[in-house]
């Protein structure tokens, strides 16, 4: 199998030898920037990288503001590092799309478990299932086989990787409650820990990729003290209905 392409943004030229030898060494191909523009430009014209490794303070502009533009012509799953050890960071990041947090400093071991967590999902095949490889649901369609999302129109919605699972799972599981720690077990790999909003911030994401009213939701609705529900009639075949 080909390796996969891993592309580190840091100013720290220090952190970017070590991050390249390091995963390298575990069979990734990786590229470095040291600023947010001249790595907008490099994947623009290469977009084959299977992951962003993605640090907040950038000397041209920050981490936040190359998320939002990479989110407008790439879905490519997207880790941030900080070097804030307040969840403001870690809250923005996932609001504008990425993928995952981590904070510095950090033990390349666990940056290499996060990163493989995240290709081992994103890779996932779609099971086969009698029903088919379409989900109808509230004027929207997603296709397991493409990964695509459109509504009734046919237009097609973006969605990145992770909000990709996310809404996979709620479609597997219509009328059930998930909970927080089965949220995060399905969509990261690891449980929540007691005061992390990740699973609270990733459900509001997938609201708003579904045009959903955040003060009254009506497909993914909270149940106080429990979890996230899908309340919408949910079908399924192997013909395309939008």
């Amino acid at each position: 199998m080909e390796n996969k392409k891993i592309y580190v943004v840091d100013d720290d030229p220090e952190i970017g030898v070590l991050l390249q030898a390091y995963l390298s060494k575990n069979g990734f191909e990786v590229a470095c920037a040291i600023d947010g523009i001249s790595f907008l430009d490099a994947i623009a014209q290469d977009s084959s990288f299977d992951l962003v490794v993605l640090d907040i303070m950038l000397p041209d502009i920050d981490g936040f503001e190359v998320c939002r533009r990479l989110r407008t012509f790439s879905q490519v799953p997207v880790i941030m590092l900080t070097a804030n050890s307040d969840e403001t960071d870690r809250i923005i990041g996932l609001e504008i799309g990425a993928d995952d947090y981590l904070a510095k400093p950090f033990n390349p071991r666990e940056l290499l478990a996060r990163i493989k967590a995240i290709l081992r999902r994103s890779n996932l095949v779609e099971p086969e299932t009698n029903e088919g490889r379409y989900y109808q649901f509230a004027g929207f369609q997603l296709d397991t086989t493409c990964r695509e999302l459109v509504d009734s129109t046919g237009k097609k919605v973006l969605i990145n990787g992770s909000d990709y699972e996310l809404l996979s799972l709620f479609l597997q599981s219509p009328g059930d409650t998930l909970s927080r720690e089965a949220i995060a077990g399905s969509t990261r790999g690891r449980e929540a820990a007691p005061l992390d909003r990740f699973v609270d911030m990733h459900v509001s994401r997938l609201r708003n990729v579904l045009a959903e009213d955040a003060k009254n939701p009506a497909i993914i609705k909270t149940v106080r003290g429990k979890g996230y529900v899908l309340t919408v009639p949910v079908e399924q075949s192997n013909v395309a209905v939008f």
